[in-house]
């Protein structure tokens, strides 16, 4: 019975989708590339303008791991191979890429042990966040094995929209070489820092709550939309031909803050017209 199971369990995890696996595998390639080249940050024979350039480079490569995981589950479902492998191997290739690769990008962005106090703080905040997302992968993987799918929004943060907000300020920060739009770097450079230490921390947190985010890509890619939807993804592209470095910047962290803010005002709102029970209808205890 025993040998049974172990050759029917091989038989199982030999037929795997060839080419959703491999956008898959895409996702983690482009993680551990960010991680080596975040590396190569703040050495001795690293010159000034190389840092930069790897910094931003680091951002880009998280992009990518993003765009192939939305891309290895559309594949798999477009052709009906969907399997527990392939969910598996997808949460192993985001805590890579989504996990340790903005933690430790977050390390190398932030100060340094010339101010030591702020570096251990930055490390306690990157290690609560690769934390978090591996937390919420689990509880991810947990849900997705006892609920049925195709719910339209997810509890917490998604981990990819968590690094993609840390990635977007790696890829600001990177633009900043030689001044940036006329504005004085030397001012901006700390403010970018702050926001990456502290927005680090909200977003770690947020991974593991339980505010509702709505999966973007069922919103605007799947099925018949609205002509409003249409409107919306105009002016998406509209932004990021704009804003272009800062495009990221508001598109990852608009995300967060209006999800946020929606959820703050229905509570606050919920709480307001909430009926309050009159002082004599209230039963002693």
């Amino acid at each position: 019975m025993f040998r049974t199971r172990t050759k029917g369990a091989a038989r199982t995890v030999k037929k795997i989708a060839i080419i959703p696996t491999l956008l898959t595998l895409g996702n983690a390639v482009c993680g551990f590339a960010a991680i080596a080249y975040a590396g190569k940050i703040g050495l001795a024979d690293t010159l000034p303008e190389d840092n930069v350039r790897y910094l931003a480079l680091c951002g880009w490569l998280i992009m990518a791991a993003m765009i192939f995981d939305s891309l290895d589950g559309y594949i798999a479902r477009l052709a009906r191979s969907t399997s527990k492998f392939g969910g598996e191997l997808d949460s192993l290739c985001d805590a890579i890429s989504f996990g340790a690769a903005p933690a430790f990008l977050l390390l190398r962005m932030g100060p340094g042990w010339d101010r030591p106090l702020w570096h251990q703080t930055l490390a306690v905040i990157a290690t609560l966040y690769m934390v978090c997302a591996v937390l919420r992968l689990a509880r991810y993987n947990v849900r997705s094995m006892t609920e049925s799918g195709g719910s339209k929004k997810f509890e917490g943060l998604p981990s990819p929209a968590a690094a993609g907000c840390l990635a977007s300020l790696d890829i600001l920060r990177g633009s900043m070489e030689g001044g940036w739009h006329g504005y004085d770097t030397l001012t901006l450079l700390p403010v970018v820092e702050a926001w990456a230490m502290l927005g680090a921390l909200l977003v770690a947190l947020l991974m593991v709550s339980q505010v509702p985010y709505p999966h973007l890509t069922k919103h605007f890619l799947r099925g018949k939309k609205h002509f409003n939807h249409v409107i919306e993804l105009v002016l998406a592209v509209f932004v990021i031909v704009l804003l272009r470095e800062l495009a990221l910047v508001v598109i990852f962290w608009g995300y967060v803050a209006a999800v946020l803010m929606q959820v703050t005002w229905d509570l606050a709102h919920h709480h307001h017209e909430a009926p309050i029970t009159p002082l004599e209808e209230i039963e002693p205890h």
